[in-house]
């Protein structure tokens, strides 16, 4: 069960919405802590075992990491680390780890495929944040197990992001306001998210899977610039659409998370990107590993070293597959580049130029990220770059530019932040106006509208691809 689902949307949703509304605030949290379980164990019956267990051992963890004994507390720290991130190995990696020695021992080493649990990447590092704040003595531990249980299971945020820093929610959780503007609030960024997902993401989404699916002969070079560029576009409207939704929904419920996205393709170098794109996982890396591991405060060769850990290590968090170690690598060894002398040079060129030198970078980073192997992504970017026999062009192409080049050009213009700019200027120039609801009641109506063409879409599209299995 996604959000972007009839079910979610016309069922779920409105029977939690009902019973938290209907009992007294001090039930509230019990209301939402058995929704968010029932919401993961519908998509993993299962697993929703291994998150109960997560959620007692760490429990008993954050009690050991707050006592006054800091050799013991360090001792407890150290032990809550491996266990968390051995539950992420086994589940996630296992399979990856065992094809791998397969091939290259020439063996013939069997176990069960194990499937992944879904947002075990979002929920593990969720935890560690918990434990090492709680550590650090940035958050307090939380005694209560059941709240605990609620920020680490809470669904709008559980299998897709962003993730929640404890710190930023603790007090939200035994306390939080709620009232009919948040609410609205967070119905508007909701929809504004869904139609991210629905209309953009999906639509894209048919259009960058034909193409990979096609075999690197077959393509043409201008189709093949067409499906990554679609990808790239995809990506963005999908997560930062989930994003968008799940912040939504956190008003909903009286929670304010903090923004994921923030119109990451204006930018002008491959850090700006990544201060742009995911924040909450960059955020997390640069205070739980790059930080303690030194940061920017050592010398050059170490903070270097530095950047080859995390970006590794954000590579692998991503998915078991050498494409998503080959992508956080290719982003470490440019980031490392800009540091050391490219980002000067860059300063020096006109906006024009920088902002194509992200894209293109940024698109052949989506390479590594979509291909299901690393030959599909060698010859995709050979094809990108005119390497080969392939055409320039084919019947393929100019057949996906007449039917849905639209929705390319669309999405282009609303990846950037066009609908801001113009909500801005229309606030300023019509304060009159804003005062009489004309301006508020216009925006409604789009809401509106908007719904009600996801809703359509939905009800006529079987295509509603989820992109964070792998994660």
């Amino acid at each position: 069960m996604v959000f972007s689902s009839l079910v979610f949307l016309f069922l779920f949703l409105p029977i939690v919405f009902i019973f938290y509304y209907l009992v007294n605030d001090r039930l509230k949290n019990f209301v939402l802590l058995l929704a968010s379980l029932f919401f993961y164990a519908w998509g993993e019956p299962t697993y929703i075992f291994l998150m109960l267990g997560s959620i007692g051992v760490n429990y008993i963890f954050g009690l050991k990491v707050s006592s006054s004994d800091k050799k013991k507390n360090k001792l407890w720290l150290t032990l809550s680390i491996i266990f968390n991130i051995s539950i992420l190995v086994i589940f996630k990696y296992s399979n990856f780890f065992v094809d791998n020695l397969n091939t290259l021992l020439n063996v013939k080493i069997s176990i069960p495929v194990i499937n992944l649990p879904l947002g075990i990447s979002f929920f593990t590092f969720q935890i560690i944040s918990y434990i090492i704040d709680v550590y650090r003595k940035d958050g307090k531990v939380q005694r209560n197990i059941f709240d605990l249980a609620l920020y680490i299971s809470l669904f709008p945020q559980l299998v897709a992001g962003p993730i929640v820093r404890y710190q930023t929610v603790a007090d939200q959780i035994s306390s939080r306001k709620h009232s009919i503007n948040k609410f609205a609030s967070g119905v508007d960024r909701f929809i504004i998210g869904l139609g991210k997902k629905v209309i953009f993401s999906n639509q894209l989404g048919l259009i960058s899977d034909g193409i990979f699916a096609v075999q690197s002969s077959n393509l043409s070079t201008l189709e093949a610039w067409l499906g990554i560029i679609c990808y790239t576009l995809q990506i963005y409207f999908d997560f930062s659409g989930y994003s968008d939704m799940a912040i939504g929904l956190g008003k909903m419920f009286g929670f304010e998370f903090l923004e994921n996205f923030n119109y990451p393709y204006i930018s002008q170098s491959v850090s700006e990107f990544w201060r742009r794109w995911h924040i909450s996982l960059g955020s997390w890396f640069r205070d739980y590993v790059y930080i303690p591991l030194g940061g920017n405060r050592v010398c050059p060769i170490k903070q270097y070293r530095n950047l080859f850990i995390v970006w590794s290590l954000t590579g692998i968090w991503h998915g078991a597959n050498w494409t998503f170690m080959a992508w956080g690598l290719y982003y470490g060894v440019l980031i490392g580049i800009e540091k050391a002398f490219l980002d000067k040079l860059l300063k020096k060129l006109p906006q024009v130029f920088r902002h194509i030198y992200l894209l293109l970078i940024v698109m052949i980073g989506w390479v590594f990220f979509r291909a299901e192997n690393m030959v599909q992504a060698s010859e995709f970017i050979q094809i990108l770059f005119g390497i080969g026999s392939n055409p320039v062009y084919n019947n393929s192409f100019v057949r996906y530019i007449s039917d849905s080049g639209y929705i390319v050009f669309l999405s282009i213009i609303f990846a950037t932040p066009v609908i801001p700019k113009l909500k801005s200027i229309l606030r300023s120039k019509n304060k009159k106006l804003v005062g009489s609801n004309l301006i508020y009641g216009l925006y409604s109506t789009c809401l509106m509208s908007l719904m009600f063409v996801v809703v359509v879409i939905l009800i006529n599209s079987t295509y509603n691809p989820f992109l964070y299995f792998r994660f």
